[in-house]
């Protein structure tokens, strides 16, 4: 039990990473799962993620989308093939690391935990780059293309190296940014006050 939730905790934590760059941690977790002694355990049907092929596709991959957020423009047409290809990526590094649960469950999981969570955070950085066209003109989407990859390459290290912590800092930062939301939403117009004469 105690295993399956560190790899729900893992899958949730890369999940997310994934909705900031969608390779990353694809990345992370083929060299995570390589060598004599790897740091993960892969789901069966799942191996292939450890080979030499993926580690390199995803490299390359890797590669072309952080470099691609830097050409003006083409960042926000990559947002609309991201968006669903973070949801994909997040259900795939869920789905690879719950080993010891039944499959429509874990599949269940994966798709609502990881799949959900990479949607979510996604949608975020979408909101973001809009955000910074307006204001800038584009002019000030490499910082926020510099501030995802970082992120993404921050999380993906800190959930494989300590996985409840990197959950719980994705949950926690989801939960501030949903009440956040909420907050705004219910929030009353300011109100007008008339003098009178």
């Amino acid at each position: 039990m105690e295993s399956t939730l560190l790899a729900i905790c893992l899958g949730i934590g890369l999940s997310a990473a994934c909705g900031f760059r969608v390779f990353v941690p694809l990345l992370a977790m083929s060299l995570a799962a390589r060598g004599d002694t790897p740091m993960i355990d892969l789901a069966s049907g799942f191996e292939w993620i450890s080979s030499t092929p993926a580690l390199f596709a995803f490299a390359t991959a890797t590669a072309l989308e952080i470099g691609a957020y830097y050409i003006p423009w083409l960042d926000n047409l990559l947002d609309s093939i991201a968006s669903p290809a973070a949801v994909v990526a997040g259900t795939i590094s869920t789905a690879a690391l719950i080993t010891d649960m039944d499959p429509l469950f874990a599949w269940s999981v994966a798709i609502i935990a990881g799949g959900g969570t990479a949607a979510a955070v996604q949608g975020l950085t979408v909101i973001a780059r809009a955000a910074s066209t307006v204001a800038t003109g584009g002019l000030g989407n490499p910082l926020v293309s510099s501030a995802e990859a970082g992120v993404s390459v921050f999380v993906s290290a800190l959930v494989l190296l300590i996985p409840v912590m990197g959950a719980i800092m994705v949950l926690g930062a989801a939960y501030l940014v949903i009440k956040k939301l909420i907050s705004r939403r219910k929030s009353p117009a300011p109100a007008t006050s008339v003098s009178s004469s």
